[in-house]
């Protein structure tokens, strides 16, 4: 069973691995995009430290929590799915779908295999990049205060790994959804614009959904976009453990199952009412 769970597997794991090696010779690109999160990260702990400074007593979570939670967003923010994958909708236009309609191979999962890949390639030099510069060469330099902490403990560090493979496949999920609404109207730009914000501010990403007013809080914690950030994110300090660190990874789990679903349904659909120019 093993062997024929291995040998159905290897086209989407090729795929995978075809994708991510390409996107990896992009090294100007993951260096431009890690001085512009660099960047942008500094500006927001500096907002964070001026709202400490005033606030400290109404904030829910500690001021180096807070410093963690940035630089972690600022290193896998290539990980949230705010943007469809462009190779997507540029197959439709050009009729390269065809060649995934003719593959025997399940298409959805050959798009989410090759998304998996384009994701996680972005990602992980910029993540490497951050680790290095705001965990380790900042405390080098005395500033320890504004660095990248460790995970809060062995629990959470063990905890965070399944929190971040949930997090890359519930955003994969989610961006196959954006990839096929792309490949129905053949326009990314209206389903970007739609995107960005949602995911933005409903993971967490702008700002810790525990900042948000109480009211919002019992909502913000069971959307999906949650997963994204707030819930591997508070699971590496510690905010989420024991009890409701594992109820945050069975809400990343059913949501991502939820998404595949949803996304495999209206995959089908779509390829059923596909047409190629000329027939």
């Amino acid at each position: 069973m093993g062997a024929i769970t291995m040998q159905t597997a290897r086209p989407y794991l090729a795929a995978f691995r075809a994708r991510f090696q390409l996107m990896l010779q992009y090294r100007a690109a993951a260096l431009a995009g890690f001085a512009t999160q660099c960047w942008w990260g500094a500006i927001r702990i500096m907002v964070f430290a001026a709202f400490y400074g005033v606030h400290a007593a109404a904030a829910p979570i500690s001021l180096a929590d807070a410093v963690t939670y940035v630089w972690l967003g600022q290193a896998l923010l290539a990980l949230l799915p705010w943007v469809a994958d462009p190779e997507i909708g540029q197959a439709v236009r050009t009729g390269g779908v065809g060649y995934d309609r003719l593959r025997p191979l399940d298409a959805y999962s050959y798009w989410y295999a090759r998304t998996l890949g384009w994701m996680l390639a972005r990602a992980l030099p910029r993540a490497a990049l951050m680790l290095l510069t705001a965990g380790i060469v900042l405390p080098l330099v005395g500033l320890g205060e504004w660095a990248w902490q460790p995970p809060a403990g062995l629990t959470a560090a063990l905890l965070f790994v399944p929190a971040f493979v949930l997090m890359t496949m519930l955003g994969g999920a989610i961006l196959m959804l954006a990839n096929v609404i792309v490949a129905a109207s053949l326009n990314e730009r209206g389903v970007n614009a739609i995107l960005t914000p949602l995911v933005i501010v409903f993971s967490g990403s702008l700002l810790p959904l525990d900042f948000f007013p109480d009211a919002l809080r019992p909502f913000l914690h069971v959307q999906p976009f949650a997963g994204l950030v707030d819930i591997p994110f508070r699971i590496y300090f510690a905010d989420l453990k024991g009890a409701s660190a594992l109820q945050g990874l069975a809400l990343q789990t059913g949501w991502t199952i939820v998404l595949i679903a949803i996304g495999r349904y209206a995959m089908e659909r779509m390829m059923r009412r596909l047409e190629m120019q000329g027939g």
